[in-house]
């Protein structure tokens, strides 16, 4: 019962947020929508910021499990795209509210993780300074968050997420120029 309740609240608040904002949102809402009483609410969540940080863990943790490995950067941008946009419209309430932070956190940690897996596959045979590989990283996964950022606040136009896949398509071989840079530093 308590998974179902816990579920139900999760639903209720997406469903909330597709029409209204998170500031016009309240746990009464949530229960009254949800035909619970505010102590089951409060018994599953502390406030309503943890509700966004658990919906939004969860749709990280989902994209992650998808993506066992990623062969190219532009997968990469293509699963955040996707991680950004399965809510499209709770997401945008997500990024602009106070609960922000908390997308971009977890944003940054779906980047990280797709932009690694992606170099790995790229440097596995390659003997590059542990260092470098996490430079590089470091590098990409702020280029990709930067640009999902961009996306977001171009309102997640498909034309604006068309130009960065292009961009990325362009820059395709990057990721091997930059590995063979790299390795005859070591």
């Amino acid at each position: 019962m308590a998974n179902f309740t816990r579920k139900a609240i999760k639903e209720t608040f997406l469903s909330l947020l597709e029409k209204q904002p998170i500031s016009e949102i309240t746990v009464k809402d949530i229960v009254e929508t949800c035909g619970i009483n505010r102590n089951s609410f409060y018994y599953h969540f502390q406030d309503l910021p943890a509700l966004v940080d658990e919906i939004v863990k969860e749709e990280a943790e989902e994209i992650i499990q998808k993506y066992p490995s990623v062969d190219s950067i532009v997968k990469c941008f293509d699963a955040l795209i996707e991680f950004s946009s399965h809510h499209k419209k709770p997401i945008m309430h997500i990024y602009h509210s106070i609960s922000r932070d908390v997308f971009e956190s977890h944003l940054m940690s779906v980047s990280e993780y797709l932009v690694s897996q992606y170099f790995n596959e790229t440097f596995s045979n390659m003997i590059i300074k542990d260092t470098d590989r996490k430079t590089v990283v470091e590098y990409y996964k702020c280029v990709c968050v930067g640009l999902i950022l961009g996306w977001l606040n171009n309102g997640m136009s498909d034309e604006y997420a068309q130009t960065i896949r292009k961009m990325f398509t362009l820059k395709k071989d990057f990721a091997s120029e930059i590995a063979e840079l790299l390795k005859d530093q070591v």
